[in-house]
């Protein structure tokens, strides 16, 4: 068995240092990621519980028998309907009522919260109520939560992407400087015909052990930190942050960001081993 020594090596300390950088770089990048991942998730669930939601506010006394008669007709596309009652109301405005605000019970409207079958059947009942009911969509009223949701995916996609940003110039850096040390070598390998490719391959070999020692911890101490933030927010029990999780598909996704790494580093490492040889 033929063996074929690699020509090139790390001093011990510079190992040590692009593990430990690969390795944080790495847990950033997959905490980022995974934070995208579990907003995104829980930015779809929150509107798909409320999308088919809304509230209906008579304000107008003399206008309660009309609203009925409609809901009443549209039980088809009604897939639930709760009137909330006075006393409710009543529980939930205790703070404005009290303290001599009794007389503002005269002015609470009737509601209803109706839940329909699809968005097509709420627009058809939104319509027909027209000016006789305010008609509130829950989506419509929770806008600012899940526009404050998509502004955090892409604050964590941009935070993913400086990351990739600093792991290609580590990664450049590194194999610039191992090449300059081992300059030597190079024109030894030129002397001899060794192809830009052979050393380029060389280079591959060595930054390509370090990232998967270095990515597969990033992932193992990433993964359980993602988990402590998912309870967190699950503590919460409702509102958007207790809607966060990450599904199967985004876990395995979160398994492939560590490989891509890897395989980024790669190309980058040839890449600029390759440059490194043509100037010189």
């Amino acid at each position: 068995m033929t063996k074929r020594p690699i020509v090139f090596s790390l001093v011990h300390e510079q190992s040590i240092f692009m593990t430990a950088i690969m390795g944080l770089l790495t847990f950033l990048a997959v905490v980022a990621f995974g934070i995208a991942l579990a907003i995104g998730t829980g930015v779809v669930r929150w509107n798909s519980q409320w999308d088919l939601t809304a509230t209906v506010q008579i304000m107008n006394p003399d206008n309660a028998a009309a609203v009925n008669k409609i809901i009443d007709e549209n039980g088809d596309k009604i897939k639930s309907s709760t009137e909330i009652t006075t006393d409710e109301m009543r529980d939930l405005l205790r703070p404005w009522l009290s303290g001599g605000g009794g007389a503002l019970e005269n002015y609470l409207p009737k509601m209803y919260e109706i839940q329909f079958n699809s968005a097509d059947d709420m627009e058809s009942v939104q319509t027909q109520i027209g000016d006789n009911a305010r008609f509130l969509t829950h989506a419509s009223a929770l806008h600012s939560s899940t526009s404050a949701g998509w502004k955090m995916i892409f604050i964590s996609a941009f935070v993913l992407l400086l990351t990739l940003g600093a792991i290609g110039v580590c990664i450049s850096y590194i194999a610039r400087n191992t090449a300059l040390l081992h300059k030597r070598e190079l024109e030894i390998l030129n002397q001899i015909g060794a192809t830009d490719s052979y050393v380029a391959r060389q280079m591959q070999i060595i930054i390509a052990k370090i990232c998967t020692v270095a990515c597969s911890a990033g992932f193992v101490v990433a993964a359980p930190v993602l988990l402590l933030i998912l309870g967190a927010a699950h503590s919460a029990r409702v509102g958007l942050m207790a809607m966060l999780g990450i599904s199967g598909w985004g876990w395995f996704a979160l398994f492939l960001l560590p490989v891509a790494i890897i395989i980024f580093a790669i190309w980058i490492t040839k890449r600029t081993t390759v440059n490194i040889l043509k100037n010189d």
